[in-house]
């Protein structure tokens, strides 16, 4: 009864009405961190952006499809949560939050991200998985210390070469896109410690052997035909995963007998 409530109350652009949702808000928490979430928030209440030591924002499962402007007094802000909401476009005044290093903007509706974004040169962590992207977003590549990076669940079929310039990139989460081929870029970032190409579309795996700060390896739920050779003490999670690699060479070559001798005896019927 009180989600129903709050859910009516919404509606209701009131002063009063966004009290109840919200509280009061008349002073700044101790520990600088304001959780709005699940509040069934329609709009931001303008009065939390008073709070300018603010270093921490969760808006989290709301009904928020736009941002006001007085957002960007908060120019300490650290983290600010908007997943579980109604965006199709980032709000600009995001970009204006220079101090930013984690974003949260997961299962929303985004299908692009502007090329002020790039303004953000603190951001470490960005999660945009389940929205609506087709295509790479090419302004993330302009981000230089971007240390963890979140796309799964879009419809993405390849990753730009530009990628190979973040450097500072240690995890990418690409699992349920639409990759056809292992992408290209991703040979040749040594510093890559992490990948997930989970539920692709992936039929083969290059050599990952080379690169040395890999540590773990997801390619599971690809039609593949093979399992990624890695170095010793990568791990893997996927099909083959627990065989070395003469095992994986020694069950094709078993594989590949069992064809020929299929094909001599169809030959001989």
């Amino acid at each position: 009864m009180g989600n129903v409530v709050r859910g009516a109350v919404a509606f209701v652009p009131s002063e009063r009405c966004q009290r109840f949702l919200v509280g009061d808000l008349k002073e700044m928490p101790l520990d600088r961190t304001l959780d709005l979430s699940s509040r069934q928030l329609r709009r931001f209440p303008v009065r939390a952006s008073a709070f300018d030591e603010l270093v921490k924002l969760y808006l989290s499962d709301n009904h928020l499809s736009n941002l006001p402007l007085e957002l960007r007094n908060l120019q300490k802000l650290q983290l600010l949560a908007l997943d579980f909401n109604c965006f199709e476009e980032l709000p600009l005044v995001i970009c204006n939050l220079v101090q930013l290093n984690i974003l949260y903007l997961g299962n929303n509706r985004l299908y692009s991200l502007p090329k002020e974004l790039q303004q953000l040169t603190e951001l470490k962590t960005l999660w945009l998985e389940t929205n609506c992207f087709t295509s790479f977003p090419q302004v993330i590549c302009e981000l230089p210390n971007i240390k963890t990076l979140h796309l799964g669940y879009n419809q993405l079929r390849s990753l730009p070469a530009e990628l190979g310039r973040l450097e500072e990139l240690r995890s990418i989460w690409l699992a349920g896109n639409l990759l056809n081929d292992f992408p290209s870029v991703l040979l040749e970032m040594h510093y890559l410690e992490v990948m997930d190409v989970d539920r692709n579309r992936i039929c083969q795996f290059p050599s990952l052997a080379h690169l040395r700060g890999l540590k773990l390896v997801i390619y599971d739920h690809n039609p593949c035909i093979n399992a990624p050779v890695v170095a010793e003490g990568v791990r893997r999670v996927g099909r083959w995963a627990d065989c070395n690699d003469d095992e994986e060479d020694e069950g094709d070559g078993k594989v590949a007998n069992v064809s020929v001798k299929a094909a001599g005896n169809n030959g001989n019927d």
